[in-house]
C-alpha cells in the first residue's frame, strides 16, 4: 500500500529508529514485489529497450545466491490480483499515467523507471530454476505477509512503509539498509548480510511511548493506497494538529503533526470519535465505516501461508468465496497462473501496463487484442460468484471484459467482447482434462500458426516462434526484414542458456563461444538514439509474447514455457537491429558458427509464411506493395475520437471456429473521450 511520507521520515530519523543486524541463519520473508522492482531499478539495468531480461535473471540469481552463502532461507510472497472490492483502482490508474509519462521520458532519451513488461514473469522463473520457495497471494500480499512473519518469528524484507507500521514481533528491513551485496564475516565465523532493522517500539517511544495500536488510524489520516477522502482533508484542515518544532520547515509536517496528535489518546476508538467530531454529523457513521474497515488492513490475516509453504494447501477465504475451479485456485498460488488471469476472472478488467514505446501510435497492446480475446473465452466458462453458479450449465455467451489501456499519453477504459470458443472449451473448470492435442490446437489456432510449420524448430523454441508468427500477420507497425532477424539472433544469443533442451544442446559445441563475443560487442555498440519505429515494433512481440505465454499457461502448457531470460535482450536486439542495416549482415554474423546458422534458418523459414511478401523481397521492388500495406494499417493507427480501430479475424487456414470468433470480434464505438473528467463515461466498445 504506503504511506505518504512515512519511509521518508524515518529514514530521516535513521539513527533513532533502526538498529544493526548481522542477517544469517534464519528465515526471512520478502516482499517479492518490492523485491524484483528493487533489482530492476537499482542495478544499472537498460530499460530503454525494452528490458534486458539475461541481466536481470542474473542480477536476480546473484541476490539469491548471496542469501544462501549467509544460510538465509528466503520465503518470496508475491501479490496477487487487484482486491474484489476494487478499493485500489484510483490507485492504479494513477501509477499508469505516472509510468505512461516515466515511458515517454524514456523515449526521448531522457530518465526514469518503467518495469520492462515480462520482468515479473522472468523474476518467477528464476525463483523455480533456484528452487527458492514463494507463493502468490489472491490479492495484496501485506498482510499475508506480517502474519507469517509474525508466525515463524522472522524479519519481512521489503521497501513498502506499510510495514512500519504492521505489528511485526521480530521487525522490518528496507532494501536501503539491506546489504547483499556485500556479505560479512566476524572473527572467522560464517558469512553475514548487515541489515538494518526498524523498531517500532522505539518510533512509539519518540511519540510518547503512543499505544501502537492507534498506527493503523495514523496510516489512515495520512493516506495509503487505499484510502484518500475528502473528508480526511476536511478533518485535517480543522483540527488543530501539533506540529512540533521539527515540522516548522514544512517537511513532514502531516506526519509529524498526525503521530503528536494521536499521541494524546489511551486507544484508537478514542481519537476514531474525535475525527467524527470535526467532520458534518450527516455521514458521519459512513465514514466510521470506511475508516474502521480501513485501518483492518492492518490487522492479522486468515491466510495461512505457512500451511503452503508446508504441504502447499494454501486456504485463502476470499478466493473460496470466488468459487473459482479449485486447479485455477492452486495454480494462482504457485504463480502459475498470471494476476492477469484473477483480473480477468473476477472483476472482468484488466490493466495493460505501458512499456517504452512510440506515444504517438496506439498502445503495442493493441497487437495481442485477439489473443486475450481467446483468454476471455476461455475465462467465461467460470462462475465467478456462488450467486452466478448457473453460468457453467447455460450455453456459453459472449462476455464483455474492460481493458484499461495506454492512449496517447493518457489511459482509457475499452469494452472488449471474449471470443466465442467451441462448446469443448467452454467450462473452465474442466479445461485442464482436455486432451494435449485438443489444448495445443486450440493454442496454435489463437496464435494463427499451423502445426507442421513449428515440426523442425526445437521444442524450447516452439511457443515464442509461433509468437513471432503471430506478430508478423498482426502487427500495425511496418515490420521491417531487420526487424524479424534481430528478434530471432537474439533468440540463439539465449539458447546456449537454455540448459540441455532438444536442439539446442549442440550450440555449446563449435563456434557458440565466437558467436556469443561478436554478440556481445554488437550489444556494446548501440546506439544512444532509441529507434522509435524498432521500439514500437518490438514492444508489440513483447505484447504477443506475454499473452501467448499466459494462453499456453492456461490451457496447462501444452507447448514448453520458454525460458524468457534467454529469449529477448533489448540492448542486443537495438543493437543488431542497426547493425542489419547492411548487406549480408546476417551471414557475417553468424560464419563463426554453424550449427547457430542452420539453427537461424530454420527458424527463418517457421515465420517466413507469415510475414508479409514484401519484407522478402529485394529493396525497390516493393514500394506498392508497402504503400498497400500501409493503407490497410491506417485504420490501426486512427485517433480515439474517430472510429475505433478493430482487431483482425483468425488466419482462415486451419481455423475450426474462426467464423464464430469473427462474429465476436466485431465491436462499435461508445465515446471518445480521453480522460473521465472531461466526459461522464471513460469507456468505449471495441
Amino acid at each position: 500500500m504506503g504511506i505518504r511520507g512515512l519511509m521518508s521520515f524515518v529514514e530521516d530519523h535513521s539513527n533513532e529508529f533502526f538498529t544493526d543486524l548481522k542477517l544469517r541463519d534464519t528465515k526471512l520473508i520478502i516482499d517479492g514485489y518490492a523485491l524484483f522492482h528493487r533489482l530492476c531499478f537499482n542495478s544499472d539495468l537498460e530499460l530503454r529497450c525494452g528490458g534486458d531480461y539475461d541481466s536481470f535473471a542474473e542480477v536476480v540469481q546473484k541476490f539469491f545466491e548471496s542469501l544462501f552463502a549467509c544460510d538465509i532461507c528466503p520465503y518470496v510472497v508475491l501479490d496477487g490480483g487487484c482486491d474484489i472490492s476494487d478499493k485500489k483502482l484510483t490507485t492504479l490508474k494513477d501509477r499508469a499515467r505516472e509510468k505512461i509519462q516515466a515511458a515517454h521520458a524514456l523515449s526521448t532519451g531522457g530518465g526514469g523507471c518503467v518495469c520492462p513488461l515480462l520482468a515479473r514473469e522472468v523474476f518467477i522463473q528464476v525463483l523455480v530454476r533456484l528452487r527458492v520457495q514463494f507463493v502468490q497471494c489472491f490479492s495484496e500480499a501485506d498482510r499475508d505477509i506480517m502474519t507469517l512473519a509474525n508466525h515463524w518469528g522472522c524479519p519481512v524484507l521489503s521497501s513498502d512503509s506499510d510495514f512500519c507500521v504492521f505489528d511485526l514481533k521480530t521487525g522490518f528491513c528496507p532494501f536501503d539498509g539491506f546489504q547483499w551485496r556485500s556479505p560479512a564475516t566476524a572473527g572467522g565465523a560464517r558469512s553475514y548480510l548487515p541489515a538494518r532493522c526498524f523498531s517500532l517500539d522505539a518510533f512509539c517511544r519518540r511519540f510518547g511511548n503512543m499505544d501502537r495500536a492507534l498506527l493503523p488510524l495514523f496510516a489512515v489520516l495520512c493516506g495509503n493506497d487505499h484510502v484518500c477522502l475528502p473528508v480526511v482533508e476536511t478533518f485535517l484542515s480543522k483540527a488543530c494538529l501539533p506540529l512540533g518544532a521539527a515540522a516548522r520547515r514544512g517537511r513532514h509536517r502531516r506526519v509529524l503533526g498526525l503521530l503528536n496528535w494521536l499521541s494524546r489518546f489511551a486507544d484508537a476508538a478514542a481519537a476514531l470519535e474525535q475525527v467524527l467530531e470535526h467532520l458534518p454529523e450527516k455521514g458521519r457513521e459512513q465514514v466510521r465505516e470506511l475508516l474502521c474497515r480501513s485501518m483492518e488492513e492492518y490487522q492479522q490475516s486468515p491466510v495461512r501461508l505457512q500451511d503452503f509453504f508446508r504441504d502447499g494447501a494454501c486456504v485463502c477465504p476470499d478466493a473460496l468465496g470466488q468459487a473459482l475451479p479449485p486447479w485455477v485456485r492452486v495454480a494462482l498460488a504457485r504463480g502459475q497462473l498470471s494476476p492477469f488471469v484473477s483480473d480477468a476472472l473476477l472483476l472482468r478488467r484488466t490493466l495493460l501496463h505501458t512499456q517504452v514505446e512510440d506515444l504517438q501510435r496506439p498502445s503495442a497492446h493493441r497487437a495481442a487484442q485477439p489473443i486475450r480475446q481467446v483468454l476471455y473465452g476461455l475465462l467465461s466458462g467460470a462462475s465467478p460468484h456462488p450467486e452466478r453458479a448457473s453460468w457453467s450449465t447455460s450455453p456459453p455467451q459472449p462476455r464483455a471484459f474492460r481493458e484499461v489501456e495506454r492512449v496517447g499519453k493518457s489511459i482509457r477504459t475499452a469494452v472488449v467482447d471474449a471470443a466465442k470458443l467451441p462448446e469443448d472449451c467452454s467450462d473452465l473448470s474442466s479445461l485442464a482434462e482436455l486432451p494435449p492435442g485438443r489444448r495445443q490446437r486450440l493454442l496454435l489456432e489463437a496464435l494463427r500458426v499451423k502445426p507442421e510449420v513449428l515440426e523442425p524448430v526445437p521444442a524450447t523454441l516452439k511457443l515464442p516462434v509461433a509468437v513471432s508468427c503471430y506478430w508478423l500477420q498482426q502487427a500495425d507497425v511496418r515490420v521491417q526484414l531487420r526487424h524479424l532477424q534481430a528478434l530471432l539472433l537474439g533468440m540463439l544469443a539465449g539458447a546456449p542458456h537454455a540448459g540441455s533442451s532438444p536442439g539446442t544442446a549442440e550450440l555449446r559445441e563449435g563456434g557458440t563461444r565466437t558467436l556469443k563475443d561478436v554478440l556481445q560487442r554488437v550489444r556494446a555498440q548501440r546506439g544512444a538514439r532509441l529507434d522509435l519505429d524498432a521500439a514500437h515494433a518490438f514492444s508489440q512481440w513483447q505484447c504477443c509474447l506475454q499473452m501467448g505465454v499466459y494462453l499456453n499457461q492456461l490451457l496447462g502448457n501444452p507447448l514448453p514455457e520458454p525460458e524468457l531470460a534467454g529469449l529477448y535482450s533489448g540492448s542486443l536486439v537495438h543493437g543488431l537491429c542497426q547493425q542489419l542495416r547492411a548487406p549480408g549482415a546476417v551471414e557475417s554474423l553468424l560464419s563463426v558458427c554453424p550449427e547457430a546458422e542452420r539453427l537461424y534458418k530454420q527458424l527463418l523459414d517457421a515465420t517466413r509464411p507469415y510475414a508479409p511478401a514484401e519484407l522478402f523481397l529485394p529493396k525497390g521492388k516493393s514500394n506498392s506493395k508497402k504503400k498497400r500495406r500501409k493503407k490497410q494499417n491506417t485504420s490501426c493507427g486512427q485517433n480515439w475520437a474517430g472510429r475505433a480501430s478493430r482487431p483482425r479475424l483468425w488466419h482462415e487456414g486451419g481455423n475450426r471456429f474462426g467464423p464464430l470468433m469473427a462474429a465476436s470480434l466485431q465491436g462499435h464505438p461508445e465515446a471518445s473521450d480521453l480522460e473521465p473528467a472531461q466526459v461522464a463515461s471513460d469507456e468505449t466498445r471495441l
